[in-house]
């Protein structure tokens, strides 16, 4: 992004989100003043009494969890979106408008071991990690009351995650997220008017390119995408595209 020691400002097209990326490389070198993320070199112990996800213990609802040995999936104690969702809301005022955010939240706890990460796992227990995933996806995206299925995990304090337990979460929802909803039209679109497939484009061009391939396999590649909006966004993809 620069040139000569010159800082360039450039506009990126975001394919799958059909909008302009403002790239200026050089504002890395810019002073930072703000606060810093430590890393305690301190790792906890692999059961914690106190922790909520642990195995045996009481979780913040009161109910306990069982001896688990491998994956557990339990349905959130302060979930964001729920069944019993009030079907009657107040009116929104003036312009804005309300609707009931009906669905389920479940947390997937990887392991019973509290001091370990999924990317610290062994293999098998991946694998394990993996068939629990896709087994909720096609339970809940079965549901004739669920439109959108979203797995995912937010990892560590700087985030915001209030248990360190590693675990990731599923959001079942009566309604699509808007950046999946706008990707998914971009495809469909691209696919009627090129006859192909928009993400094997995408795969095409980084493999070609080259500069920002992080790790690639036969069956998966892992890449900072051209248009990616933050430093560290990258994408862990299938090479294969699955319908």
């Amino acid at each position: 992004m620069e040139s000569s020691g010159v800082a360039a400002w450039e506009q990126r097209w975001h394919p799958l989100r059909e909008e302009w990326v403002v790239v200026a490389a050089h504002r890395q070198d810019r002073p930072w003043h703000g606060e810093r993320a430590v890393v305690s070199g301190a790792r906890p112990p692999e059961y914690v009494e106190t922790c909520y996800f642990c195995p045996r213990n009481l979780r913040v609802s009161g109910e306990r969890n069982p001896d688990y040995r491998s994956v557990y999936v339990f349905d959130n104690d302060h979930p964001c979106v729920g069944m019993e969702a009030p079907r009657q809301l107040e009116p929104a005022p003036g312009i804005y408008r309300n609707t009931a955010a009906t669905g389920v939240a479940r947390v997937v706890c990887y392991t019973p071991k509290h001091n370990t990460t999924l990317a610290e796992l062994p293999a098998n227990e991946i694998d394990a990690l993996l068939d629990v995933w896709r087994e909720q996806y096609v339970e809940l995206g079965a549901r004739p009351d669920i439109r959108h299925v979203l797995i995912f995990e937010n990892k560590g304090e700087v985030v915001g995650v209030s248990n360190p337990h590693p675990h990731g979460q599923i959001y079942a929802t009566n309604f699509v997220f808007k950046t999946i909803e706008t990707e998914a039209a971009a495809s469909r679109r691209f696919f009627d008017e090129h006859r192909r497939v928009l993400f094997q484009e995408i795969l095409r061009s980084e493999q070609a390119d080259g500069r920002r391939i992080l790790f690639e396999n036969t069956s998966a590649v892992v890449f900072l995408p051209y248009f990616a909006r933050y430093a560290y966004e990258c994408y862990v993809a299938p090479k294969a595209t699955h319908a």
